[in-house]
């Protein structure tokens, strides 16, 4: 089973272990980690579940979609280049060990 790691503003770090097909936001939740608010439950419509995904997986990922992209503009903390929705991000094998950091603000 794929772990990811979520880093918070504080430098909390948890380990999260996902079966794969599931988004690091379910998993976030699933787990009760603070900080990640999804206000939409995972539909791609808030911009709620925003984090910072650490290389070498952010150039992994699939490419951000449209939808994606402009939901991205809508960050409580400024956008970076890597800055996901963790509602988009679905955990394969070839993700175990990512690294995701929270911002400070959803």
């Amino acid at each position: 089973m794929p772990h990811i790691i979520c880093i918070t503003p504080d430098g909390k770090r948890t380990e999260l272990q996902v079966t794969e097909g599931t988004s690091v936001m379910q998993a976030a939740l699933a787990n009760g980690l603070p900080g990640l608010n999804a206000d939409c439950g995972g539909a791609c419509q808030c911009a709620t579940c925003h984090v910072y995904v650490e290389q070498p997986w952010a150039d992994q990922l699939a490419a951000v979609d449209d939808t994606e992209d402009a939901m991205l503009d809508c960050t409580g903390e400024p956008r970076q280049p890597n800055s996901r929705l963790s509602c988009q991000l679905m955990v394969t094998a070839a993700l175990d060990g990512m690294v995701v950091r929270l911002p400070a603000v959803q």
